[in-house]
């Protein structure tokens, strides 16, 4: 009887410890990585994104997310637009409200320097960013300018730069898109391809 017992006790004892073992594996922990960017092989049928580490580093990695405008929103505004892309220099009567909506406000606020002080070819680059309000935190940065032309061409080009940025002041975004640009650079590329018989100036 006794040694029934001593039986019973053994197999109870031994059935809790294995089910404690069993109960202390790790669990299949569940991938927080959106399936849209797990890296893998391009030979696999699942969707993910095909990526590579450095040869110093044996794992996969995620990279990072590719904004179709890169880090950098950039954008460039020709005087006279392609006949196909007529449609993007006209600004949308609505609250912007995307990417594209922003580069047609800007595209159709640019007013070019007369003819008289203006530079056939000429290109000028600024740099800025907005509030979320829609305003410019400051005034812009020229960062290019042709090469040979005067001081007095590349001043009148960034004051007309600066008096069509202003006078579409403040923009109208939506919230959203206001909460993504704010703070974010800018760089806009001006490109007077007027016909006006001017030839580039020599330094």
């Amino acid at each position: 009887m006794f040694r029934r017992i001593a039986i019973a006790v053994i197999v109870t004892v031994v059935g809790m410890s294995v089910a404690a073992v069993a109960g202390a594996r790790p669990r299949h922990q569940i991938n927080p990585t959106p399936f849209s960017h797990a890296p893998c092989s391009v030979l696999d049928g699942q969707p993910c994104t095909p990526t590579y580490c450095s040869v110093f580093n044996h794992g996969p990695c995620i990279p990072e997310i590719d904004y179709p405008y890169g880090e950098n929103l950039q954008l460039t505004i020709e005087t006279v637009p392609p006949q196909d892309q007529a449609a993007k220099y006209q600004k949308p009567d609505h609250d912007l409200d995307t990417i594209g909506d922003l580069f047609a406000a800007l595209r159709s606020c640019w007013l070019p320097p007369a003819a008289d002080s203006a530079w056939q070819g000429m290109q000028m680059s600024v740099r800025f960013s907005f509030k979320r309000t829609g305003e410019i935190i400051a005034s812009p940065r020229m960062t290019y300018a042709t090469a040979g032309v005067s001081a007095d061409t590349r001043a009148a080009y960034l004051k007309a730069i600066n008096a069509s940025l202003d006078a579409c002041m403040p923009l109208k975004f939506t919230g959203g898109l206001g909460g993504a640009l704010a703070g974010r650079p800018i760089a806009i590329r001006y490109v007077d391809n007027r016909e006006l018989g001017k030839q580039a100036e020599k330094p």
